[in-house]
């Protein structure tokens, strides 16, 4: 006896046409991207790198390593000087090669005390730091009507207005890049008014009444005064006080000096390269820091990962053809001479630095892969970044280099990459006493060791080098 089926219903028939449009339709939005077959030799390699790097929080606890027993480093620094020696002996432990200090002499600035008030309207505290290589103020310091400025075009129109006074900068941030000129240029800008000291909004979003510090530039010539940083509640309060119409008086204490220059070092360690170790792959950061905070996310982070990198593989017996050379470089805050001489010190050799990757924007989430070179080469990179999709980084993005690898890659006219954190919580505790090993997750670090890993190996190992 046949059996009876029964017709499916119209409400069902539209419900599964529905669905098998919808599954084309989302078929047809997101393709497969195409194997590129040059990168099959690397792939598995790659993924080895990847997961061991992913497996634990290795990085992160070598980075609390470093903050904790070390703690900020300035140039100069007794701090400084204990982190550098740490670093090489720890690398010779890891297995990496040609482990060396480089010398380099460095400026040393000493903070000392410092302190703000306001002592009319009623007394009130103000959150300062000093801004890298400020002069002091006079011993029993200095007191003077606060004059508000929004630009720097404000205050050339309001210059009258600015002699005797302390003038603040209250300009709001937007970008680091087109912020950070008020804090090099405030105190120059304002001495040319007659100002008895300048202070400048935080140049970073508003945290929780976190000053940023960072140094100021007074240029050749002209009058110098004392220079400092305010939190940016500070800096708004004492704005919405004087467009009140009241008077706002503020008294600064500062005793920052500059001392005779110091003996500091680049640390260098290698994988030596099986077939071309001429040819370097340079990768790095910088482990000096500001002296507040312990300079977890600028720089220490970006020293821990690049050496990861090169850890890594060190771990898993990976030897590429060209050599993979670690710098963590000295003085980038206040002055950029471990760069300087690191290219002076290379200079007859820059041209066989075939590639160079720089980590200072942090790991912060949502992070990306920058890239500055040739056509030929950003192609090249893209497909090498496909072997990050595991890590969510297969996307590079432009604006590769850094400020340490810029000298002796300009000089080599070498590519240049940039590991990129999220710019917004960066800043957000860039340059500040907030700056510390709890802000950042261990699988961030992780993460970010891994794909310079990735991109450091493909580069280092394929036949030919990157085109210039």
């Amino acid at each position: 006896m046949a059996s009876l089926r029964r017709k499916p219903s119209p409400r069902l028939l539209a419900l599964l046409v529905g669905l098998v449009l919808l599954a084309a339709s989302t078929a047809a939005q997101t393709p497969t991207q195409p194997r590129v077959h040059w990168l099959d030799p690397y792939r598995e390699t790659a993924a080895r790198l990847i997961k061991t790097a992913t497996a634990d929080d290795f990085a992160w606890r070598r980075l609390a390593e470093l903050t904790d027993t070390h703690g900020n480093r300035l140039s100069g620094s007794e701090n400084l000087t204990r982190a550098i020696a740490w670093a090489a002996d720890t690398m010779r432990k890891d297995g990496l090669e040609n482990v060396r200090l480089e010398p380099v002499m460095v400026p040393k600035w000493v903070r000392g005390r410092e302190s703000a008030e306001i002592v009319d309207p009623p007394r009130h505290p103000l959150a300062i730091l000093g801004l890298g290589g400020s002069v002091a103020t006079p011993p029993n310091g200095v007191e003077g009507d606060v004059l508000v400025v929004n630009s720097f075009d404000e205050l050339r129109s309001r210059g009258a207005e600015a002699k005797g006074k302390i003038v603040l900068f209250n300009a709001p941030f937007t970008t680091y890049s087109d912020t950070v000129t008020y804090r090099t240029g405030s105190a120059r800008a304002a001495a040319q008014y007659g100002a008895v000291a300048s202070l400048v909004r935080a140049v970073g979003p508003i945290g929780l009444r976190t000053p940023h510090t960072g140094s100021v530039n007074y240029g050749q010539s002209g009058p110098q005064i004392p220079a400092a940083s305010i939190s940016v509640e500070d800096a708004d309060r004492i704005a919405r006080l004087l467009a009140r119409g009241q008077r706002v008086r503020v008294r600064l204490f500062m005793e920052g000096r500059f001392e005779p220059d110091a003996e500091s070092a680049n640390v260098v360690g290698e994988i030596r390269g099986r077939e071309r170790p001429e040819e370097i792959v340079l990768i790095g950061g910088h482990l000096d820091s500001w002296d507040v905070g312990t300079g977890a996310s600028d720089d220490g982070v970006g020293c821990i990962v690049t050496w990861e990198a090169a850890r890594l593989m060190t771990s898993l017996g990976i030897r590429p053809r060209r050599t993979v050379r670690v710098v963590l470089f000295t003085n980038e805050e206040n002055g950029l001479r471990g760069a300087n001489v690191y290219a002076e010190r290379h200079a007859a050799h820059a041209s066989n630095h075939v590639f160079a990757l720089e980590s200072d924007s942090g790991v912060f989430e949502p992070a990306s892969l920058g890239f500055t070179g040739s056509p030929a080469a950003r192609n090249m990179v893209r497909e090498i970044g496909t072997l990050l999709a595991p890590l969510g980084l297969s996307e590079i993005v432009s604006g590769g280099g850094g400020a340490d690898v810029g000298p002796i890659a300009q000089a080599g006219n070498a590519p240049t990459m940039a590991y990129l954190g999220n710019p917004g919580r960066y800043f957000a505790i860039h340059h500040t006493p907030a700056d510390t090993v709890e802000r950042i997750a261990a699988e961030e670090v992780s993460k970010a060791a891994a794909a310079i890993a990735v991109m450091t190996y493909v580069i280092a190992e394929m036949p030919e080098r990157l085109p210039r």
